[in-house]
């Protein structure tokens, strides 16, 4: 396996503030951009070329990772004129592919935290030879999921979308957001306009015939659609429970950037990351958070769970739990937010303004 395609284009609607001016894949977790610990991830799996498919605030990926070469990788950029859907996004980067067509081609959808055994993934598609082999999790409600059933061999018998009723429940295997293609197949994906592969190119595939098979991988998995998850998913590769080899630091209770400023006995714990140049005060308490380049923490604050965006400032003695903090925003001292409140990018809370808040 040399070759992958990440797919990075996505708008990030349900993470935002916090995509307001970044991206998702480039919104910081562990202390490096996200897309770092895919590409990192990858590279200890053999992959050499990877084609980014990016739409969204493209121009902020190249400048960043450039040709790959510092991570050992050599790294291309197309981006999509209008939004084409995760199949049409594979279909679109084609023409950067250097494979051969019965070669695997391995695809990563941009917003997965896993602990995927990539390798197992293409020896599975080598050895059953399908012509698309998928990553499939167990989860413990799949109803939220598009289900994936396989036969006793792993190959795949159907695409069913997220069920309604507890019958239609067959299983608990759910597409994870990892493939490997043979080259050729994504050539019969229709070029120039939106495609998805879960809805249409999948089920087409099998309907006509073609072998797809799965392989259930239930080690760490987490989308990080959502401001809470992506949290989690940060503090969970600082604890060493979700494996990425770029992590900037040992794995532990927290981690501290090396320009990161935090007092004596302040408190920072549950693998909260306290960002460049971010700044903890005197008896603040930091859990399971992630606060990224320049932020404050004013004494006595206590957040937990939260994400405080760059530049951000939460006021001493506020009360932060489960809540987002847009880039530049102000709250004053004294207030008390909580239940997924979300405060936009550069806005301004007086002090005492919020006591509570309900989930928005």
């Amino acid at each position: 396996m040399t070759e992958a395609i990440l797919l990075v284009g996505g708008k990030g609607t349900r993470l935002r503030p916090l995509t307001v001016n970044t991206p998702k894949p480039m919104v910081p977790a562990a202390g490096v951009p996200f897309l770092t610990h895919q590409l990192a991830r990858a590279k200890a799996a053999g992959v050499e070329h990877i084609v980014l498919a990016t739409s969204y605030l493209a121009e902020v990926f190249e400048p960043h990772f450039g040709d790959g070469s510092d991570l050992g990788l050599s790294l291309e950029y197309v981006t999509e004129e209008e939004p084409l859907g995760t199949g049409g996004a594979i279909r679109n980067v084609a023409s950067r592919l250097h494979s051969g067509p019965d070669d695997p081609v391995l695809i990563f959808n941009g917003d997965i935290l896993t602990g995927l055994d990539i390798r197992a993934l293409v020896a599975t598609h080598a050895d059953s030879g399908a012509d698309v082999s998928l990553h499939l999790t167990r989860v413990e409600d799949p109803r939220a999921f598009g289900l994936v059933p396989t036969d006793g061999t792993g190959r795949v018998t159907a695409f069913l979308e997220k069920p309604q009723t507890p019958e239609e429940i067959v299983t608990d295997q759910i597409n994870a957001g990892a493939y490997v293609f043979r080259r050729s197949v994504i050539d019969t994906i229709p070029a120039g306009r939106p495609v998805s592969v879960e809805r249409e190119t999948f089920p087409e595939l099998l309907a006509s015939g073609a072998h797809l098979q799965g392989m259930v991988d239930s080690t760490y998995w987490l989308d990080l659609g959502t401001p809470q998850a992506f949290v989690r998913g940060s503090a969970d590769l600082v604890l060493g429970r979700a494996p990425s080899p770029a992590v900037p630091g040992r794995c532990g209770d927290r981690l501290v950037l090396p320009t990161a400023r935090v007092a004596p006995d302040a408190k920072i714990t549950g693998g909260t990351v306290v960002g460049a140049h971010a700044t903890v005060g005197e008896g603040a308490r930091v859990t399971g958070s992630t606060l990224l380049a320049g932020a404050v923490v004013e004494p006595g604050a206590v957040v937990t769970d939260s994400l405080i965006g760059a530049g951000a400032r939460i006021g001493a003695r506020s009360v932060l739990t489960g809540a987002v903090i847009g880039d530049g925003a102000h709250v004053g001292p004294d207030n008390e937010l909580r239940d997924g409140i979300r405060i936009w990018c550069d806005a301004v809370l007086p002090a005492g303004t919020v006591r509570f808040s309900s989930d928005q």
